[in-house]
């Protein structure tokens, strides 16, 4: 079979559009609650109003009266689970309430509208109990855990950092906060669930960054083999994290429709999401930096204190950073957790990264004022040969030239002067970034057609990133084909087996199986003789063995913030002025969607210093920012022209790609080169985001 394209084949590292994207615009993509299935039903839930005690009595009989409701399942009715090693998802399963939010009944109805008066008519009786809900330094129920997210150890130490920190001639000793926050992506979590009992099967049409693990985890729950279980999640809506595991509305819409014999769409209001997917967590930071004169780290201790819920432990990886940045003979970084009667943390862009890095360079700058050192210089004096704490060597660390190429770029010498315009305050600032590669066992098939065509099936979930490009970018490349003759299906259960998207791992992990399925397709047809069948050539791929090698060397992203800001005596708003991102993040694979993901990660960033924050009611234990008008995302006014950069990194260490990830490493230090230039600008010195007026006009006296 002639294999050569019509035209020139876009392959990797160009610039390739969004395949899905006229679906998008045009309104042929179908979201989870898109699926209108014949008779479909609507469910809306029912949250507790107690921060702890437990459920003594549920009065559905005014709910049950509404025109067009169906029914109210409660602790008492609801169909009994099975087994699940996430107790997030054993809702209506008891009468505990662990915390506020916490569902206790779901309403049945015709309609979205009959649904949401249902339950609010459902009157629920408690026996409330004391509650604890708010972190603070010192609490006496704080404990190390043995792991923190991702499997590290909770605390590693080299050397004696407190006694190298209190004999070194410059120290710093820092404490910052960041608070929580709350992922609240485009699309809710949302499920529609169909039940076909004659059949014994089940149909999930979930907003779920793995439609695989949301298929095991539902066949697990109602006693199903897996394979009468089918999940699909052709389109997300965003999640950052908050979809990463099933979430409690895909088991409350199975639920439903296995109670009432009828499809059901359960959309999750955006006002529960803080409650009930997960958020990140609050962290308090206590950085100490020894150094001697020349700005050289002597030590560096980084301990961090956060939450977790009663329900579930994560404890957020924010020390682990510091175990990768810095020379520094003596190193400390731990964390300690404290259990509250709050809704259980998860995964939000860069987890532990993102909060511990805003610590780590905030720090960083801190010691440069101390030092009279210009902070990209301390930071390159510091550079390590290999990674601190393992003593690995990097597979490829370019942070040296992402600064100097970043200082260039933003003109940072000839702009380290402060400088004021009437009442406003300006500022430069500087961050390093970072962020691990990871890659998961995923597997592929690539099937070859007589009309010189291809198809690539892979278990992989588009979230909004443009995985569907890149994959077939990846497949074209290694077919030597145009892009116009490879379709990609993904986001199905019934397709081959692709690892969750999350941890920047999607295009690792679901790519590499990609390109060993289509460069084992090329081999076979090199060999064949004769015109390939009407049905197709197919080819497997799975790459767990791959995968799971533990390689030799430290393998992460690097990158560099550059931050210039303004600061207005007068009314204490804060505003960026110039952001530049430099990354060394492997090949970059498509420049076009890359440069969407860098830049989207930045503004989460610029949100994460500015405007988004979310408190803790110690009286009623819930977060009083749950919607998108007390919760602050930046918006177009908020965020300047952003100017993003990249060095052509070659490392042949990753995977067949060469690439390391870009989804998490924007926001990475954002948050820290912001608030770094804010100081420069002023002269203050705020160590708890966001950098709202009130704490800034404090702060300026």
């Amino acid at each position: 079979m002639d294999s050569s394209p019509a035209d020139p084949a876009p392959f990797l590292g160009s610039p390739a559009t969004r395949l899905e994207g006229r679906e998008k615009v045009t309104g042929k993509a179908r979201y989870a609650a898109e699926y209108a299935l014949p008779d479909r039903a609507y469910a809306w839930p029912v949250p507790a109003t107690v921060a702890h005690g437990r459920v003594t009595a549920v009065d559905t009989t005014g709910a049950l009266a509404l025109p067009g409701v169906l029914a109210v399942l409660t602790p008492y009715d609801a169909p009994r689970l099975g087994p699940s090693d996430d107790p997030t998802l054993r809702v209506l399963q008891d009468s505990e309430v662990p915390h506020s939010g916490w569902y206790v009944a779901l309403a049945v109805a015709e309609t979205p509208e009959a649904a949401r008066a249902a339950s609010s008519a459902v009157r629920v009786r408690y026996d409330a109990e004391p509650h604890d809900a708010v972190l603070h330094a010192g609490h006496p129920a704080a404990y190390t855990p043995e792991q923190v997210n991702g499997g590290y150890p909770a605390h590693r130490e080299k050397g004696d950092a407190a006694a190298a920190f209190a004999a070194a001639p410059v120290r710093v000793d820092c404490a910052y906060a960041v608070p929580p926050l709350h992922n609240h992506p485009m699309e809710p979590h949302a499920a529609t669930a169909h039940w076909d009992a004659d059949a014994g099967a089940l149909t999930v049409y979930d907003s779920s960054q793995g439609a695989g693990l949301v298929r095991s985890t539902l066949a697990s729950l109602f006693g199903l083999p897996a394979d009468r279980v089918t999940v699909v999640s052709e389109h997300v809506g965003g999640a950052f994290g908050c979809k990463g595991t099933p979430r409690p509305h895909v088991v409350l819409a199975v639920m439903a429709a296995r109670h009432t014999g009828r499809p059901v769409t359960l959309a999750l209001p955006r006002r529960h999401l803080a409650a009930v997917v997960g958020h990140r967590a609050p962290t308090l930071h206590r950085v100490r930096l020894g150094a001697r004169t020349d700005g050289t780290l002597t030590a560096l201790a980084h301990e961090v204190t956060t939450h977790t819920s009663r329900v579930r432990e994560f404890v957020e990886q924010a020390a682990v950073p510091a175990r990768v940045m810095y020379a520094a003979p003596a190193l400390l970084t731990t964390h300690r957790v404290v259990p509250l009667d709050v809704p259980t943390p998860s995964w939000m862009r860069a987890p532990g990264e993102s909060p511990g890095m805003y610590a780590l360079e905030s720090a960083m700058d801190e010691l440069a004022c101390a030092l009279g050192i210009d902070p990209v210089e301390l930071r390159i004096c510091n550079e390590p040969d290999a990674e601190p704490d393992s003593g690995r060597p990097f597979s490829s660390r370019h942070l040296v030239e992402c600064l100097r190429e970043g200082a260039a770029r933003f003109g940072w010498a000839a702009h380290r002067t402060p400088r004021q315009d009437g009442p406003l305050l300006i500022g430069t600032g500087v961050a390093a970034a970072t962020y691990p590669v990871y890659v998961a066992p995923s597997s592929a098939r690539a099937h070859a057609f007589p009309d010189g065509t291809y198809l690539v099936q892979t278990n992989a979930t588009d979230l909004g990133t443009g995985a569907r490009t890149v994959l077939a970018q990846i497949a074209a490349d290694a077919l030597r084909v145009a892009l116009d003759r490879v379709t990609v299906e993904i986001g199905h259960s019934a397709l081959p087996q692709g690892s969750v998207a999350g941890g920047s791992a999607g295009t690792a992990s679901w790519g590499w199986a990609v390109h060993d399925a289509c460069t084992s397709l090329v081999a076979l047809l090199a060999r064949r003789s004769g015109p390939i069948p009407e049905a197709g050539v197919s080819v497997p791929a799975d790459t767990t063995a791959s995968a799971k090698q533990k390689s030799p060397y430290a393998r992460h992203a690097f990158g560099a913030h550059f931050a210039e800001v303004q600061a207005d005596t007068v009314t204490g708003e804060v505003r960026v002025r110039r952001l530049l991102g430099v990354f060394a993040a492997g090949r970059i694979l498509n420049p076009l969607t890359a440069r969407s993901q860098f830049v989207g990660g930045m503004v989460m960033g610029l949100g994460m210093a500015l405007t988004e924050h979310s408190t803790m009611d110690p009286a009623f234990g819930d977060f009083t920012e749950n919607d998108l008008a007390s919760y602050h995302v930046p918006a177009h006014a908020d965020v300047p022209d952003i100017e993003v950069h990249w060095l052509d990194e070659h490392d042949k260490h990753l995977n067949p790609m060469g690439g390391k990830g870009i989804g998490e490493i924007g926001i990475v230090g954002t948050a820290a080169a912001i608030g770094n230039a804010f100081h420069h600008a002023t002269g203050c010195r705020i160590r708890e985001l966001p950098l709202t007026p009130d704490r800034v006009l404090t702060a300026l006296g």
